[in-house]
């Protein structure tokens, strides 16, 4: 999470919506543990990382969902081991995702 404090200052300052998305949970294997985080603001920038890149272009669509609503959402990506491999995935598992507006 500190690693994205710089840029989230930059667009408070800037005075951008901000969503904030924090990995919650993993079951199986992934790439990221719970606690990992990833921001995104109203122009589709991305600070963060909560998949290791799996899923991370479905958790921008679902973050710009909780700008345009202000709704807090809890969301879920998962794919067995196997069905990930066969995608092409270096990550399988389950992810739970809590995606928020960030209120400044």
């Amino acid at each position: 999470m500190r690693e994205l404090l710089d840029d989230l200052d930059r667009w408070r300052t800037a005075g951008h919506a901000v969503a904030l998305v924090r990995l919650v949970d993993v079951e199986g294997s992934g790439s990221r543990m719970p606690g990992a985080a990833m921001a995104v603001n109203d122009l589709g920038e991305v600070v963060g990382s909560v998949s290791g890149g799996c899923v991370e272009g479905a958790v921008v669509l679902e973050a710009q969902e909780v700008l345009a609503t202000g709704e807090a959402r809890l969301v879920t990506f998962g794919y067995s081991d196997d069905d990930a491999f066969a995608v092409g995935l270096t990550c399988g598992g389950t992810v739970h995702l809590f995606i928020e507006p960030l209120d400044w």
